[in-house]
């Protein structure tokens, strides 16, 4: 036998139908104590009381429209289109509190603009996909360098990540503003640049369009830029700045001036997870030959050209030739656009 149970659609009905039921058992024993006019208007009473119950059953019975509920916010993954942008951020290594280090004094007692800019530049190439396997570039700036006119129009930076294969996005700290000034400010208290990239992952979503993926971005892998007297922010953001289990690899262009401590310390301490690129002119040779001397008291293998492709473990020393200068070495070195070059050496990292 079929399931005789009422289905859902059909309550309504049958509690109307009932109530015109009982209201007509109700008006029904009162017909006797009446006339035959009083009972006939009874009647008819009771014929409209039935006829609207009637009606209203059929309009609960009929399907309700639903309001549009808001959609959640579903950007694309890929980025469509190129998005560069300057951003403030409350982490940045300008400006910060001098404390007691004499360094920070100095710096923080030059009270104008050249040490108090907090902006950030940060670029998305066309075609980044959050959902792949990544890479976010940290570039750190030299002496006598603004963000905007140097590391994005002169040096094209951005559009080296954007010319790249890489899935790969540009965060370039502002450092002291247009100074000679190898300052690496708030870098040089423990863990900071944690907190920048916590930051930063979080800018990255909103410019990508979606805070939400902020979570996406912090966990794609880091590789940090430093050219000529950006070493030390560099040196310092691996020597204490934490999220070393991100931290893939660093490149040098004509920037190794000093710090070979750290520098040495981070390529032995988790060295077949990481990589270390040195590319230099006349002004730093002298500091690649000792660090290169370093490694050789340690027996740590290196190269002297690049391999088509970077591997995890690998030390590379590239040396200038005839023809390269510092001034034009973040677009022109052992070949043009090297950044771009080197992410194209990361086929793990590929678009």
């Amino acid at each position: 036998m079929g399931d005789k149970r009422l289905q859902p659609d059909s309550r309504p009905v049958f509690v109307a139908l009932f109530a015109v039921a009982v209201a007509a058992l109700t008006v029904a024993p009162t017909f006797a104590s009446f006339g035959v006019a009083q009972a006939q208007d009874r009647a008819q009473l009771t014929t409209e009381l039935a006829t609207q119950l009637t009606t209203q059953a059929q309009l609960i019975a009929q399907p309700q429209t639903q309001p549009k509920r808001s959609s959640r916010p579903n950007p694309s993954p890929i980025a469509t289109e190129a998005k560069t942008k300057l951003v403030e951020f409350e982490n940045a290594p300008f400006p910060f509190d001098s404390g007691e280090d004499p360094r920070r004094r100095r710096t923080a007692s030059l009270d104008n603009e050249r040490y108090s800019d907090p902006r950030v530049l940060l670029h998305i190439p066309q075609g980044f996909d959050i959902r792949k396997p990544g890479v976010i570039v940290i570039f750190f700036h030299g002496h006598r360098a603004t963000i905007k006119r140097d590391v994005l129009d002169r040096q094209r930076v951005a559009d080296q990540i954007s010319l790249s294969k890489a899935n790969a996005v540009l965060v370039a700290p502002q450092f002291a503003v247009n100074a000679s000034d190898s300052s690496a400010g708030n870098f040089w208290s423990p863990g900071l640049f944690t907190l920048f990239l916590n930051e930063a992952s979080e800018q990255l979503a909103i410019l990508h369009g979606f805070l939400g993926m902020a979570r996406d971005f912090d966990k794609l892998n880091i590789v940090i830029v430093g050219y000529s007297g950006g070493f030390a922010p560099v040196a310092w953001a691996i020597h204490h700045g934490g999220s070393s289990d991100r931290m893939r690899g660093v490149v040098l262009l004509d920037a190794l001036y000093g710090e070979l401590d750290k520098f040495e310390k981070w390529i032995t301490a988790d060295r077949y997870r990481r990589f270390f690129v040195s590319g230099y002119l006349g002004s730093t040779r002298a500091r690649n030959l000792q660090l290169q001397q370093l490694l050789d008291n340690r027996n740590i293998k290196y190269r002297m050209s690049l391999d088509d492709r970077i591997r995890p473990g690998s030390i590379t020393f590239l040396p200038g030739r005839n023809g390269e200068n510092h001034t034009s070495y973040v677009t022109k070195a052992w070949t043009d656009n090297p950044l771009a070059d080197i992410l194209n050496r990361l086929p793990e990292y590929r678009r």
